[in-house]
C-alpha cells in the first residue's frame, strides 16, 4: 500500500468513525494514524528479518503514541483505535477489516508459549475500553466486547461479549456495521441475574404469606 493510499484509507476510516474530528487535517494529529504509519512500516521490515530495526521503528511509536503494536502482528484494512493510550497488540495477534480498539486494550498471550499465542479478532470486532484478550483463539465477525471484559475463550460470530470473564450474553445479533461505535448499550449478566433472583424471592415471600394464612385458618377450624 503506497502512502497516498494509506493516508486516504485513514482519513475516510476515522472521519466515519470518530464524530469529535472536525477536519481532514485533524487526521494528522491522531495517535492511531500516527502508530499505524510506524506499524505499516515495521511490518515490512519485520517480513524481511529486519528484526531489530523494526521493533525500533514500533518503540518509537510506543513513544509518541502510548501504543504499543509488535512489528510481527498483521492487521487487515481499517483498524480505528479511539484514543488508544495503553493499547497492546501482541506479536502473532491477527486483525481481520474495520476493527476497533478503544483505549486500554490488550490482545495478549498466555505465558511463555511459542507459536500462535495471541488472538485472532476477524471483521468488523469491536473491543471496549479497558478490555483484556489473552490466548491464541478467534473471536468471530461482527462480535463486541464490553468494557473492561476479561476474554479467555472463543467467541462466535454475531456475539456481545461481557463481564470477567468473559460471558456470551448475546448471540446472532444483526451484522454490526463498522460505523457502530456504542460500547455502552450492552447486557448486563450480574444485573439480569439480580433481578431474576429479586422475582424469586418474592414468588418464595408470596407462597409464605399464602402458606401462614393457610395455617391461620386451619388452627381456627380446629
Amino acid at each position: 500500500m503506497g502512502i497516498v493510499s494509506f493516508v486516504k484509507e485513514e482519513i475516510e476510516v476515522i472521519r466515519e468513525r470518530d464524530p469529535a474530528i472536525k477536519s481532514t487535517m485533524e487526521v494528522f494529529l491522531y495517535p492511531s494514524f500516527k502508530v499505524m504509519l510506524h506499524y505499516r512500516v515495521a511490518h515490512k521490515l519485520y517480513l524481511k528479518k529486519h528484526y531489530f530495526l523494526a521493533r525500533w521503528i514500533s518503540q518509537r511509536a510506543v513513544r509518541k503514541t502510548g501504543i504499543e503494536i509488535h512489528p510481527g502482528a498483521t492487521i487487515g484494512k481499517g483498524l480505528f483505535i479511539d484514543h488508544g493510550s495503553g493499547v497492546i497488540i501482541g506479536e502473532t495477534a491477527i486483525l481481520g477489516n474495520n476493527v476497533t480498539l478503544y483505549q486500554g486494550v490488550t490482545l495478549g498471550g498466555t505465558g511463555k508459549e511459542k507459536g500462535k499465542r495471541h488472538p485472532t479478532l476477524e471483521d468488523n470486532v469491536m473491543v471496549s475500553a479497558g478490555a483484556k484478550v489473552i490466548g491464541s483463539f478467534t473471536v468471530g465477525k461482527n462480535s463486541k466486547i464490553g468494557a473492561g471484559s476479561v476474554v479467555i475463550e472463543e467467541v462466535p460470530p454475531n456475539c456481545t461479549v461481557v463481564g470477567v470473564p468473559g460471558r456470551i450474553v448475546r448471540m446472532g445479533n444483526q451484522k454490526i456495521p463498522r460505523t457502530d461505535m456504542d460500547q455502552i448499550h450492552l447486557p448486563d449478566p450480574v444485573k439480569a441475574d439480580i433481578q431474576r433472583l429479586q422475582e424469586e424471592n418474592m414468588w418464595m415471600m408470596k407462597k409464605m404469606e399464602e402458606l401462614e394464612k393457610r395455617i391461620e385458618l386451619y388452627e381456627m377450624m380446629e
